[in-house]
């Protein structure tokens, strides 16, 4: 006579280690206290704690809706997310700090009351125009994924008076350094004697890209503004101000 098979409860036998954790500097990350290098740097100094103990691994499995976590004693949460846009202007490095003292973007925020934000993608010192930053990672993370192909303009002003045959080789893209550099569309705005301005639309972002996709064809770059990301247009935002994003700018530029 065969046994009677015996069906094990619902959740019995499961460990209390199957609760989803992320490693502690990930998710001070993800609360939006600093950035995960921040974070990390922070744990290994012995400035955050789990539970009343010290943590000095960074990648220690926590659970941040059950483990009281804090950092320099006081204890953190999720914040409010925040979204904003900066008019970055030339010169001004997008990091939180530079090995060399040069001006960054959160010079521009130290008199704002703002959370710890991080950039959403980038723009080299010499660039300029909107550079978003939150610290909703999620959110920014789908912003700067390539897969997700968000359109990025720039106008771009060169060093000659472009052909269409130029515009067009531009479109074609070039192999530069192992990479494909190549832009979705570029149109002549204006020009004059010796100079030109052109509409430059990037879908996805690589290092110095512009740049770098118009010196393979012996043109010089003399200003590089990012005018929009998405939906969302840099305006009339002056050169060093930030505004906050509003809910339906937010959610035009989530990606699903």
């Amino acid at each position: 006579m065969t046994p009677p098979v015996r069906r094990r409860p619902s959740g019995a036998g499961k460990s209390p280690l199957a609760i989803p954790r992320h490693g502690l500097a990930r998710v001070l990350s993800k609360l939006g206290v600093c950035s995960r290098s921040q974070a990390e740097r922070a744990v290994r100094e012995g400035r955050v704690s789990v539970d009343d103990r010290i943590v000095l691994d960074p990648e220690r499995p926590v659970d941040a809706e059950r483990q009281r976590i804090a950092l320099d004693g006081v204890v953190v949460g999720a914040r409010a997310r925040v979204y904003i846009a900066l008019n970055k202007p030339r010169g001004i490095v997008t990091s939180a700090s530079d090995e060399r003292g040069r001006a960054t973007v959160y010079d521009l925020l130290k008199e704002a009351d703002l959370p710890w934000l991080g950039p959403v993608g980038r723009l080299d010192r010499a660039s300029e125009g909107l550079l978003l930053l939150s610290n909703d990672s999620v959110w920014a993370a789908g912003l700067t994924e390539p897969r997700h192909h968000i359109d990025k303009t720039y106008h771009v002003q060169i060093d000659c008076v472009p052909d269409a045959a130029l515009l067009q080789r531009l479109e074609a893209g070039v192999m530069e350094q192992g990479e494909r550099l190549a832009a979705k569309q570029v149109s002549l705005l204006r020009h004059g004697d010796k100079h030109a301005w052109l509409a430059v639309v990037l879908d996805e972002g690589r290092n110095r890209h512009i740049r770098r996709l118009l010196a393979a064809h012996e043109v010089g770059v003399l200003r590089l503004i990012r005018v929009s990301v998405g939906s969302l247009a840099l305006g009339d935002l002056p050169k060093g101000q930030w505004r906050h994003l509003d809910d339906a700018e937010v959610q035009a530029l989530a990606t699903r």
